[in-house]
């Protein structure tokens, strides 16, 4: 825990050097790598419990940690340099990826359970009612869309509401990846125009699996190859939603998906340190 306390904090004190130019307000006690390592470090050793965390960085580390309130606030504060943290981190092992594979699923993460739907206060809405294939049970919440190397680290995220299609996401997402790339994912992803569009702007080659009933159908050796490639992807979800707590505690639907993304972070940075 000692050795990825200092090496997160020396990493993202260095990383926010190069992508961060605002000034800091001189009464803050806290810069702004001490509290992404501090959220970071939340969601690795205490299931997002910051205050956890806080206590523990001001005990070990001599943090001037303010209270509650303010790091809140100061948290909130930095949600577009988090996001481009997440962002700059995803441009770099996309250049370490030499073989140009990457893959694409999407994960639910639940608000509430669904007997408490009627009384959540976070959102609200039918929109957030979905179905997870994969459980066969409904949710209420969010859907995670991911894309991840062909080793499982994920390079671009998007979040909406739990009932959107993955493949309605899919063409909503800016996909920014290197060309000439082979993008996997599952049934779920079929779509022929987007798919030459993909191939004809971007060069990035979508290789999906395909139906029983689909006009067109992948050999038995492209069935093979995508389930060995989804597989890391699944394996990426499962670890990730293992530091998931049970019930994800934010006051806001902002607060929520930005808890969201600092586990994402954190997976990224455990799988390298």
């Amino acid at each position: 825990m000692k050795d990825f306390t200092i090496a997160i904090y020396c990493f993202i004190d260095d990383l926010l050097l190069k992508i961060d130019n605002n000034p800091i307000d001189k009464r803050r006690k806290l810069s702004n790598s001490q509290v992404i390592t501090t959220v970071i470090l939340s969601a690795k050793y205490f299931y997002g419990n910051q205050m956890s965390a806080c206590g523990y960085l001001e005990s070990h580390y001599g943090f001037s940690i303010p209270d509650k309130s303010n790091f809140n606030r100061i948290l909130h504060s930095l949600t577009e340099l988090i996001a481009e943290l997440f962002s700059t981190l995803g441009v770099i092992f996309k250049k370490l990826n030499l073989e140009s594979v990457y893959l694409i699923d999407s994960f639910p993460v639940s608000v509430c359970k669904n007997i408490r739907i009627c009384r959540t206060k976070l959102i609200k809405g039918q929109e957030f009612r979905g179905y997870n294939t994969s459980k066969r049970e409904y949710f209420y919440g969010f859907k995670v869309h991911l894309i991840t190397t062909g080793k499982g680290i994920p390079v671009e995220c998007m979040i909406t509401a739990g009932s959107v299609h993955d493949n309605t996401s899919f063409q909503m997402m800016d996909i920014n990846l290197p060309k000439n790339g082979d993008l996997y994912g599952d049934a779920a992803y079929i779509n022929q125009q987007h798919k030459e569009l993909l191939l004809e702007f971007n060069q990035i080659r979508l290789k999906v699996a395909t139906k029983k009933n689909s006009v067109i159908k992948n050999t038995w050796a492209e069935e093979l190859e995508n389930r060995y490639y989804r597989k890391t992807i699944e394996n990426t979800f499962a670890d990730i939603t293992a530091k998931l707590p049970k019930k994800i505690h934010a006051v806001t639907a902002k607060g929520f998906l930005l808890k969201i993304l600092c586990f994402i972070i954190m997976y990224i940075l455990d799988r390298q340190f």
